[in-house]
């Protein structure tokens, strides 16, 4: 049988693929963060990235969370947004939304569901 691209899937049925779940705190996402951040540092122009940050709930060390790694890139408001996208696209991630200012990317979201490292 062949699956359903995401793109394809109604709303229903990526909240079945993509439960929300909390879980305790895993010292692994330390470890995921500081790889992702080293691939993003090696891809994105350096001039153009202001900060790397962990956030969210997976950043805070003893609390339940969502098993999504959450990393914010700031980049210089001058930067080429069209370029960057295409990096992080070219990288493994999917854009998910796009404004003039901010754009929101995934990774490791799969038609067969999430994959071991999600961010």
């Amino acid at each position: 049988m062949t699956r359903k691209r995401l793109s394809e899937m109604s709303l229903e049925e990526l909240w079945q693929l993509f439960p929300i779940v909390l879980t305790p705190h895993r010292q692994e996402w330390a470890g995921w963060y500081q790889s992702e951040r080293e691939l993003l540092s090696a891809v994105m122009p350096a001039e153009d990235v202001v900060r790397i940050s962990h956030i969210g709930s997976t950043a805070v060390a003893g609390i339940w969370a969502k098993p999504i790694v959450d990393i914010l890139v700031e980049l210089r408001s001058e930067c080429d947004m069209h370029s960057v996208k295409e990096l992080l696209v070219h990288g493994g991630f999917a854009c998910m939304s796009q404004s003039d200012a901010r754009m929101s990317f995934n990774k490791g979201y799969t038609e067969a569901g999430f994959a071991e490292k999600v961010f």
